[in-house]
């Protein structure tokens, strides 16, 4: 059974970074292409940023490109996001998730942290 497991979010101000971690047990790491999604209050769930197995592939939602950036590190099972110039609208929910291949759907992906609170104020 792969489990994900989120780093503990928090509270910045607008402008600030913040770097979010997932490490997956249970499985092959390598085995996985991974994503970052979000919810905020009232809206649905959307993708936010993928990788391929060998990072040599990734994705970014429109509203995050040049801010956020997806990596890996297959030696340590992790993979992160880095945030930067935050902005309040950037306040969700944010989940990592695996697929069994690179994707930006997020039907694609079948395994689901449980999710770390980020809140961006004003």
């Amino acid at each position: 059974q792969v489990q994900l497991v989120e780093s503990e979010g928090g509270w910045v101000q607008t402008g600030g970074s913040l770097r979010l971690s997932c490490v997956v047990s249970g499985g092959t790491f390598t085995d996985y292409a991974m994503g970052w999604f979000r919810q905020a209050p009232g809206k649905e769930r959307e993708i936010t940023a993928a990788i391929s197995r060998r990072s040599l592939v990734k994705y970014y939602a429109e509203v995050v490109k040049d801010r956020f950036s997806i990596s890996r590190d297959n030696a340590k099972n992790t993979v992160y996001l880095q945030m930067d110039n935050l902005k309040p609208e950037d306040t969700a929910i944010y989940y990592c998730a695996s697929a069994p291949k690179y994707s930006s759907r997020m039907d694609d992906y079948d395994n689901w942290g449980q999710g770390t609170q980020v809140t961006v104020s004003s």
